[in-house]
C-alpha cells in the first residue's frame, strides 16, 4: 500500500517533471488549497491511469517514476474543471485517463520526440469536441472576467505556476513551487525563471490584463524552463527562447479562441529541440 501511495504521489509530481512523491504531495495539497473537489479528481486520474499502464503490462519502472501518472493527473482536473461532476463526467474522467496511458504508450514507441504532455491535451480535446457536439448540457459555461484595471505582480507570478494544473490561487503556485524546490534546486529556479519571464508581457500595451493576472500567459512557459533548462549555457538559451515562444503561440491559441491547456509547452519544446537539432548537426 505505502509503495502504491509513493506511485501516485510521484505521478502527480511528474505534471512538473518531479520524480518524488513528497512533491507530488504537496502539489496536491496545494491543489486542495484551491478545490478539494478538484483534489479528489486528480488523485482519481491519476490511479486509473496508473493502473491502466499496470494491467497492460508496460514497464514497472517507469509505472514506479509516475510516467503514467501524470497526463491521468491532468485529465481529472480537467474534467473538473470543464464539466458538470455526475457519473457521465467520472465515466468520462476514468475512459479518458485510460486512453491518456495508452497514448503515453505510443509516444514511447518512438524516440524523436516526447510526449511530453501531449497525450493529455489529446484527450481532453478530444471530449471537449465530442461533448459540444453530444452531450453540451455536460459543459460547463465558460465565466467571462471582468475587465481588470490593475496589475497584481506577485498573483500573476504565483498562478503563472498554478495554473499548470488549472489552479487560480496563489497558495497553489507556492505549494507547487516548494514541492519543486524539495527535489531541485535547479529546477525550483528554472520555474521562478519560466514564471518571472511572462510578468514582461505587461510591458505590452495590448496585453489582456485579466490574462496576465490570472497566470494565463505564463504557465506553459514554466513547465518548458523546466523541461529544457539545466546548469549548460546551452540549456538556458534553450529554456529562454522556448518560455518566449509558448507565450506567442499561446496569444495566438487564446486569440483563436482555442483551448490551449499545455498545447504551447508542448509545441515549444518540439520546436525549440528541433531548431536546436538542426543547428548542431550544421555546426
Amino acid at each position: 500500500m505505502y509503495k502504491n501511495i509513493l506511485i501516485l504521489g510521484r505521478g502527480i509530481g511528474q505534471v512538473m517533471f518531479q520524480n518524488n512523491a513528497l512533491s507530488g504531495g504537496l502539489m496536491l495539497l496545494g491543489i486542495a488549497f484551491n478545490s478539494w473537489q478538484l483534489a479528489v479528481l486528480s488523485v482519481l486520474g491519476t490511479v486509473v491511469s496508473t493502473l491502466t499502464a499496470s494491467l497492460s503490462g508496460y514497464d514497472k519502472e517507469d509505472i514506479r517514476n509516475g510516467l503514467y501518472g501524470f497526463n491521468g493527473t491532468l485529465v481529472g482536473i480537467a474534467i473538473g474543471v470543464f464539466m458538470e461532476i455526475n457519473v457521465t463526467s467520472i465515466l468520462l474522467l476514468i475512459s479518458g485517463s485510460a486512453f491518456s496511458t495508452w497514448v503515453a504508450r505510443c509516444f514511447r514507441y518512438q524516440n524523436r520526440v516526447s510526449g511530453l504532455t501531449a497525450p493529455f491535451i489529446f484527450v481532453v480535446w478530444l471530449l471537449l469536441v465530442g461533448c459540444h457536439y453530444l452531450y453540451p448540457s455536460l459543459l460547463l459555461s465558460s465565466s467571462l472576467e471582468k475587465p481588470e484595471l490593475t496589475m497584481d505582480i506577485f498573483r500573476s507570478f504565483c498562478l503563472n505556476i498554478g495554473q499548470v494544473m488549472f489552479q487560480g490561487n496563489i497558495l497553489s503556485g507556492l505549494f507547487f513551487l516548494l514541492g519543486i524546490l524539495i527535489n531541485s534546486r535547479m529546477n525550483a529556479l528554472y520555474t521562478l525563471t519560466g514564471a518571472i519571464l511572462p510578468l514582461f508581457m505587461i510591458l505590452y500595451p495590448h496585453t489582456d490584463l485579466a490574462a496576465w493576472n490570472l497566470g494565463l500567459l505564463g504557465y506553459n512557459g514554466v513547465l518548458c524552463a523546466i523541461a529544457l533548462g539545466d546548469k549548460t549555457g546551452i540549456g538556458v538559451v534553450k529554456a529562454i527562447f522556448s518560455i518566449i515562444l509558448s507565450i506567442v503561440l499561446q496569444l495566438t491559441g487564446m486569440h483563436m479562441g482555442i483551448v490551449t491547456l499545455t498545447a504551447p509547452f508542448v509545441f515549444s519544446v518540439w520546436i525549440t529541440g528541433g531548431l536546436f537539432s538542426v543547428f548542431r548537426s550544421k555546426s
